[in-house]
């Protein structure tokens, strides 16, 4: 049974297409290989409609018709960078993705830029430059219990903000 339905979908595809489409688009890629091969080119539609005395838009039916049905799972194009392939669906998250991000950065800044300057150069320095509680004291001149007391205030007022917003 299994062996049935396989040979189905192989022999007939995922979706249903007539008969005379199928005939009509065998015809169409015999006419572009021979055409290309005599001309060098690419072959019209409307050149193909004359040929085999049909509508443009039946060419372009059979043409349609006759592609193989891609799932969103499928490689779609490679990136020109590193050569890996990229999938239609990693496209759709990522746009999602980097629409998050580009919200969060700017609501960020937002914030950021409501503070005082000596609570901005602890935020930039713990969580931009990724510095330790101790480090940002000592470029400060402060102690580390007064950046921890500061970070948390800043956070704190943050995060109110950010929950009044919603």
């Amino acid at each position: 049974m299994i062996g049935e339905i396989k040979r189905f979908i192989r022999d007939d595809g995922l979706i249903k297409v007539s008969r005379s489409i199928k005939e009509l688009g065998i015809k169409i890629k015999e006419l572009q290989k021979e055409y290309f091969y005599k001309k060098g080119q690419e072959i019209s539609i409307s050149e193909i409609a004359k040929e085999l005395k049909v509508s443009k838009e039946d060419i372009a039916l059979a043409l349609e018709a006759t592609n193989s049905v891609e799932s969103i799972e499928t490689a779609s194009y490679t990136n020109d960078k590193d050569g890996n392939s990229i999938n239609i669906i990693d496209t759709i998250k990522a746009e999602k993705n980097e629409e998050d991000i580009i919200t969060n950065k700017l609501t960020i800044a937002q914030l950021i830029s409501g503070l005082e300057q000596r609570e901005k150069e602890v935020i930039l320095l713990r969580f931009y430059k990724e510095k330790t509680q101790a480090q940002v004291a000592k470029i400060l001149g402060i102690t580390q219990v007064q950046v921890s007391r500061i970070e948390r205030k800043i956070l704190q007022n943050m995060k109110g903000k950010l929950l009044e917003a919603s």
